[in-house]
């Protein structure tokens, strides 16, 4: 496919995404919403695991860590929702960059265990009675959706759903010319084959805590953007199962691949509703089937067999 080709398809999928909510209901809107936050997480996490091989149980922290900035701003100080979003970011930058510098000695499964204990601490320290005036304890915050701005016709969930989109739109933007540029070939390479990688020049423990700041960041302002729609966050909705929705997300999605952040958003968001109207006994056993058919009849993911059957149309 030509570069021109490759940016009118994205042109066109933008379009679309962007006409969306006009043809669904509030509800729905919401429901996609959602997914697209849940894309900007998948992504800061797949540069991370994809592209860096730093494995990552815990982004669900880093999720929490967001949304409650943003909540507290705007429940606390006033702050306009959209503020919010580059200081969510900024904090969870510098909580992934100082997370990611002990991690340097960590490895594969002990560094995929550090981050899943973080996790794990990550809703008792919300609840920590030390901070209670900023957290709201075991109670959360309660946050209002923003209006459509300059009074346009456009319903609160509709509004937020073209916001939430322009953010996805500039972050993949970022993403994709990140891996393409001179840090995503020192990722790749500290990856594949770390000690040539360092023979060669490239400095492993700056790339790789700047990556894990990077990607911090993108699940900060996911999170920030999930407060905001949800309007309420608590300790309990952070809990660990989130963190590892998030790495089945980036593995149905396919892993290192920029388009399979939205292909496992959709996964995470829409699965375990079709499943629950399946079967209000065992939703999760219908879940975990349906994981199964994709891990085994799409072992790269969505994004990677979308690839395979493009590349088999053009030789056809």
């Amino acid at each position: 496919m030509t570069p021109a080709l490759r940016v009118g398809g994205v042109v066109l999928a933008v379009a679309i995404a962007a006409a969306l909510p006009f043809f669904l209901t509030d509800y729905r809107t919401f429901q996609f919403t959602q997914a697209l936050i849940y894309a900007i997480v998948l992504l800061g996490l797949n540069l991370l695991t994809g592209y860096s091989g730093q494995i990552s149980l815990g982004h669900g922290a880093f999720y929490a860590v967001g949304a409650y900035t943003a909540a507290i701003l705007m429940d606390q100080a006033g702050w306009p929702y959209w503020a919010t979003l580059p200081v969510a970011g900024a904090v969870c930058f510098g909580f992934g960059f100082l997370f990611g510098l002990p991690a340097l000695r960590l490895h594969g499964h002990y560094l995929a265990f550090a981050t899943f204990a973080l996790a794990v601490a990550t809703p008792q320290i919300l609840k920590y009675k030390g901070i209670e005036h900023w957290t709201g304890g075991v109670q959360g915050i309660v946050t209002l959706k923003p209006d459509a701005p300059f009074g346009l016709p456009l319903s609160q969930d509709r509004w937020l759903y073209l916001f939430t989109l322009a953010i996805a739109v500039a972050l993949f933007v970022v993403a994709w010319n990140l891996v393409r540029g001179r840090v995503g070939r020192a990722l790749v390479a500290l990856r594949d084959h770390p000690i040539a990688a360092e023979a060669m020049g490239v400095d492993a423990a700056f790339f790789k805590t700047t990556v894990f700041g990077i990607s911090a960041m993108y699940a900060g302002i996911a999170g920030a953007l999930g407060g905001i729609a949800v309007q309420f966050v608590s300790p309990d909705a952070f809990t660990t199962l989130l963190s590892i929705s998030f790495v089945v997300g980036i593995v149905v999605g396919g892993i290192a691949t920029i388009s399979g952040a939205l292909w496992g958003a959709l996964f995470i968001q829409f699965v375990p509703n079709v499943a629950d109207q399946i079967s209000k006994a065992a939703p999760w056993a219908i879940y975990g089937a349906v994981l199964l058919v994709f891990i085994y009849a799409m072992p790269g993911g969505v994004a990677w067999m979308l690839r395979r059957v493009a590349g088999s149309l053009r030789r056809a």
